[in-house]
């Protein structure tokens, strides 16, 4: 098997077809997934051991197989034809070697376009302080946060740093001056390289994922010392983002962090992509803007009260998920179906749906 050229037809393929991954797994054709469905490539075989691991080597360059080899898993980044990118995972399964491809669309799209609420603007025209997008997995996170790092790029002549893990969207020169630095290529930790970005003069960091306590509590010194910086959580909520960010500190900790949190944090964001009535799919989030009320619940610890405040907020562009998910509905963009299916509490978003039937 010529591995260079069947991996290209693969991924020509998966850019065709706009799906969003591709999966080559030891005993299964090669499966693309579209609008969320998996969907074998047709006339595709079964694929050997020896295939899926002739593929990988092809992927990776020599330090990646080395490290493969050795950690047994490897995330990076592979540029294909035409300025198209992959986020690669490569990983054993039962002692085979597998492979999940996610495809990074190559234009970096608009707020608008995107389907976000306007109030995230705000975000982009922000100084200092910290902005988090948070949600699950494959909810659209990373490709919100580019739209707004690309606003400001094209706004504002900032310095931005992106540390990330991999680099997924390649930022255009604008009016900006944008260094993206990837975990293990160029740097070997989200907080080795945010601490050092702490001297290289940014005025903008977006950070990928805040994964540890040592991140997080440099990331919330960096907004702290005049910086806007932007990172993800796998979290569902605004008040499960705080939640999180305060447990991951020892006890002794947590008063003083609940103190620098509420006088930093700028807003959350927490999304899903829904499907849509005609195809295709729409953000729907809840949306926390920190303000006065919010500040003194984070620094009382009184999280559990962040959604009523949020709820009751709308005049400033807050909403909750539900608020949004009902929204949606009325605007027959979703059904109510899909909306109770996607709601963290269903029962209260049925209550709300009824108020449009009546």
């Amino acid at each position: 098997m010529d591995y260079k050229n069947t991996l290209d037809l693969l991924l020509a393929t998966a850019v065709q077809n706009k799906a969003s991954d591709l999966h080559l797994t030891v005993g299964y054709p090669p499966i693309l997934r579209i609008t969320k469905n998996l969907i074998e490539i047709e006339g595709g075989e079964n694929l050997a051991p020896e295939a899926v691991e002739g593929l990988a080597f092809v992927l990776m360059s020599p330090e990646q197989k080395q490290s493969f080899l050795q950690e047994k898993e490897s995330d990076f980044a592979y540029t294909f034809k035409d300025g198209a990118r992959f986020r690669v995972n490569i990983f054993l399964q039962q002692g085979w070697v597998s492979i999940a491809m996610r495809l990074i669309p190559s234009e970096i799209k608009t707020i608008e376009e995107l389907g976000l609420p306007p109030i995230i603007h705000q975000f982009a025209g922000a100084k200092q302080g910290l902005v988090l997008i948070t949600g699950p997995t494959s909810q659209g996170k990373s490709t919100s946060l580019a739209a707004i790092i690309n606003e400001i790029n094209q706004q504002r002549q900032d310095h931005i740093i992106t540390i990330e893990d991999p680099i997924e969207y390649i930022f255009p020169k604008h009016k900006a001056l944008i260094n993206q630095r990837e975990i293990g290529r160029d740097t070997l930790s989200f907080s080795r390289a945010l601490k050092s970005s702490l001297r290289e003069d940014p005025d903008v960091i977006m950070v990928g994922e805040l994964r540890d306590l040592e991140t997080i509590a440099t990331a919330i010194t960096a907004a702290e010392t005049g910086h806007l910086v932007f990172s993800t959580l796998h979290t569902n909520s605004a008040s499960q983002t705080v939640h999180r960010i305060i447990d991951v500190f020892p006890s002794h900790q947590q008063n003083q962090i609940r103190a620098q949190l509420s006088s930093v944090l700028l807003g959350v964001v927490s999304q899903r992509l829904v499907p849509k009535i005609n195809n295709g799919f729409v953000p729907a989030c809840e949306i926390m803007l920190n303000n006065s009320a919010l500040a003194n619940l984070i620094r009382e610890g009184k999280i559990h009260e962040m959604p009523s405040i949020i709820e009751t907020s709308g005049k400033t562009g807050m909403n909750s998920l539900n608020q949004s998910l009902a929204s949606l509905v009325a605007e027959k963009v979703i059904s109510p179906e899909i909306a109770l299916k996607y709601s963290l509490f269903p029962d209260e978003l049925k209550t709300r749906l009824k108020r449009f039937s009546m």
